[in-house]
């Protein structure tokens, strides 16, 4: 029941507005900020923000927005987070990541990895029916959100500097549109793995199973291309502008 009371919070449209708002930034947001982004007053942001976090949620903290420190630096402002835990409801009962983590545990004892990235590369052509591949990132954007992503655009910086930390021996391409496009060169990354719980017990064969889902999905030999490059708190896969997009 616990799980059913916190998703029924989203219910009232305000709330939902403040909790979708939150959990697209992936980084601290205030009180202020939220009520600005979402059009309602700040008393108002306020009061919603802490039933989520009471209702598990959001997490909340508190940090000086200003920047400064020191006298005159101001009073710590709250502030809120989408929280780690998932929240889900079936009804009747069903317990599909015992049997994921099953499967998962079998495939990888056995050593099927190549079978399982076949298999995820078969599904995503399927998701993907008879549409030709992504044209762009930001038709991958729009694909990768229907699948729960929540995928963002990030400059990947001076490819000079992003070149220094890449091993050319495991990383022979990351950096190869970037290299033509110049310093304005985008990836998308994405803040949500659909995968996670998975992800966290068996993270190369889930990763990889993930990657040759998205390469069906979005097309392997097209504009766009996914590669792997993993970070803290988000989904190991990329997708960037491939060499077939770079004039």
């Amino acid at each position: 029941m616990e799980h059913i009371e916190a998703i029924a919070m989203l219910q009232d449209p305000v709330r939902r507005r403040l909790y979708e708002y939150v959990a697209a930034q992936g980084r601290e947001v205030g009180r202020n900020e939220a009520a600005e982004a979402t059009g309602v007053a700040r008393t108002l942001a306020a009061h919603h923000l802490d039933r989520l976090t009471e209702a598990g949620l959001l997490e909340s903290g508190s940090r000086r927005l200003t920047g400064r420190s020191g006298p005159g630096a101001g009073r710590p402002a709250k502030v809120y987070t989408r929280t780690k835990a998932e929240r889900s409801v079936s009804l009747p009962a069903r317990d599909y990541r015992t049997a994921a983590e099953l499967l998962a545990e079998a495939a990888e004892q056995a050593g099927l990895d190549a079978g399982l990235c076949a298999a995820a590369r078969r599904r995503g052509e399927s998701l993907r029916g008879s549409a030709a591949p992504c044209g762009d990132l930001e038709e991958a954007m729009k694909v990768l959100a229907a699948r729960g992503y929540e995928p963002h655009l990030e400059d990947i910086g001076d490819p000079e500097d992003a070149d220094a930390d890449t091993d050319p021996d495991t990383d022979t391409d990351a950096h190869s549109a970037a290299d033509s496009a110049g310093a304005a060169a985008r990836v998308v990354r994405m803040r949500n793995c659909p995968f996670h719980a998975v992800a966290e017990r068996f993270p190369p064969l889930v990763c990889g199973m993930n990657l040759a889902l998205l390469e069906g999905l979005l097309g392997a030999d097209g504009p766009v291309r996914a590669r792997m490059d993993a970070r803290p708190g988000e989904c190991c896969v990329v997708v960037e502008d491939s060499k077939n997009n770079v004039d």
